[in-house]
């Protein structure tokens, strides 16, 4: 975007939200809550943040946006502490600060919620939330609080749950849960309704409408341009890490605020009806018992998914998801034979590495520690799942045919990154779920199984990712689509059910459904599919 565009944008900025800036309730002058003044970080050969000013005001509900690796994360983990910056300054309230650490920062008064969790899965709910706490509270006191701060804001999380049997969703509650307990001045969210209902958004957005209207500033990232136009008041729109302009939300359309964001217009992903062909996955009353306590056990799942379309599974997190990924992956092994087929063979006792020589490929939900292994370069990362492609040979790695696999992906899914030997932690959360995803795509499926496919992902990655979903399709792929981002599944999906409770609704059209029937079905209000073969209509 242009200077000239970027001041344009500032002067549309109604006067009653620019005063905010520098007012209170009173009307006495005051400076802002924060203030960045020429923000500058580097990694290596990667600048990502370059020179950034930034302000946000008291009772001010300011948006973050950019693409992946924009440098969002990275300016939110300096004003955290988690990050130092090179150059540049920081005020809080008008005096010069220094944060050298998140204590600090929570001192201060500044919270955040992450966009991946800093949880450790061997520790409850209430242990994880302790270690964020600057004050030490007896462990009952500690749930109840736990549990007012749930239900007043819609919440739910148990205190006493292991993080390890959480879902992404539950997960993101206990992030955000964690967060208001410390009843922060400043709340940093980054990404916290990628994987909440639409019911829970809702709820989240009267809360930090409250908080807001209470004094206290959100800085808010987010790729979702609906949910920025709707909730904030400022938009700084950051661009190869560098401020390209700033927008009022509510002013601009979904394609003027993603034009600002890529500096072009883009083009959206089309799903034209086709005929689809023989089974390729079929569930057959599948039953599987949580090995988690607080997990959802299924029940009598039944679903069939043909190759040339995609079926999606809509449900509020913590219904079962969790549990049909492990049934259909081979995380989890089924007892009644035939209850779960991959292109005609019986697979229920088959292990992960046998469905996938069968033709399964399947991208999880968690991106670090289940797509990828964090510290592993993004080369052996493809080993791991492609083996049987010829990444391996008698046993050893060719090292050589691992890297340019990963050097395709890279290209064909333009993935941000120093190459493929960067390791995978380093790249955004949207570079590497677009990496993940390429990668199993490469590997020729006939079975694709993928579970929150756009979280957290920007919204030109996002169109990227769906559109190669669909090309999947169009060549004949059986691909099973789960999320909680219902735009995306009726924008990409020929066929859809419902989650709840470990029951699975019929799949039907999508042309056939409105979002207010799924959200009813979403509480379990519907009649479960049965077997033989009415899960599996013919498509759209």
């Amino acid at each position: 975007m242009s200077q000239e565009h970027s001041r344009t944008n500032v002067e549309r900025i109604p006067k009653t939200v620019r005063s905010r800036a520098n007012t209170v309730r009173g009307g006495t002058v005051t400076a802002p809550r924060l203030a960045l003044r020429g923000i500058s970080k580097r990694y290596a050969s990667v600048i990502a943040n370059d020179a950034i000013d930034l302000s946000v005001a008291a009772g001010e509900i300011h948006a973050l946006l950019g693409e992946n690796g924009a440098g969002k994360s990275t300016l939110m983990k300096i004003v955290y502490g988690v990050t130092q910056p090179d150059t540049g300054s920081m005020e809080w309230e008008g005096a010069p600060v220094a944060i050298r650490s998140p204590s600090e920062a929570r001192r201060l008064g500044i919270g955040m919620v992450f966009q991946h969790f800093a949880l450790f899965e061997s520790l409850t709910v209430a242990q994880n939330i302790a270690l964020a706490l600057d004050e030490r509270m007896p462990t009952l006191e500690l749930a109840e609080r736990i549990n007012a701060v749930s239900a007043r804001y819609g919440l739910p999380v148990a205190p006493d749950r292991l993080v390890h049997g959480l879902s992404v969703g539950e997960r993101q509650r206990v992030e955000i849960v964690r967060c208001l307990l410390q009843s922060p001045r400043l709340l940093i969210m980054d990404e916290p309704t990628s994987v909440l209902t639409p019911q829970a958004v809702r709820v989240l957005f009267g809360t930090l409408r409250r908080l807001a209207e209470e004094g206290v500033s959100i800085l808010y990232i987010s790729h979702k341009l609906d949910e920025i136009r709707e909730l904030c008041d400022v938009a700084t729109v950051l661009r190869n890490g560098r401020v390209s302009g700033t927008a009022i939300p509510s002013a601009e359309s979904n394609a003027s605020l993603a034009r600002l964001m890529v500096g072009n217009d883009l083009k959206e992903c089309t799903l034209r009806p086709r005929e689809p062909g023989s089974l390729r996955l079929e569930l057959t009353d599948l039953s599987l018992e949580s090995a988690d306590p607080f997990g959802t056990s299924l029940e009598q799942i039944n679903l069939g998914v043909r190759g040339g379309e995609i079926v999606g599974i809509a449900g509020v997190s913590g219904n079962g998801q969790r549990e049909l990924l492990a049934a259909i992956s081979g995380e989890a092994l089924c007892a009644p034979r035939a209850a779960v087929r991959l292109c005609g063979k019986d697979a229920a006792s088959s292990s992960p590495a046998a469905r996938r020589r069968l033709g399964l490929c399947f991208v999880p939900e968690e991106r670090l520690g289940r797509g990828a292994v964090p510290a592993m370069h993004l080369a052996d990362n493809c080993v791991l799942t492609g083996a049987g492609a010829g990444l391996v040979r008698r046993g050893l790695v060719r090292s050589g045919a691992s890297r340019a696999f990963a050097r395709a992906t890279i290209a064909q899914f333009a993935v941000k990154c120093s190459g493929e030997l960067a390791p995978a932690e380093s790249l955004s959360g949207g570079n590497l779920q677009k990496f993940i995803v390429g990668r199993e795509i490469r590997l020729a499926p006939q079975v694709m199984l993928v579970a929150q496919p756009t979280w957290g992902v920007d919204v030109g990655a996002s169109l990227v990712i769906r559109q190669a979903l669909i090309d999947l399709r169009d060549a004949g792929v059986a691909v099973l689509v789960i999320s909680e981002e219902l735009d995306e599944l009726f924008a990409i999906c020929d066929r859809l059910a419902v989650l709840a409770r470990g029951r699975l609704s019929a799949a039907v059209p999508t042309a056939q459904l409105i979002p207010e029937t799924v959200g009813i079905w979403m509480t379990g209000a519907f009649e479960p599919a049965v077997a033989a073969g009415s899960a599996a209509p013919a498509g759209r």
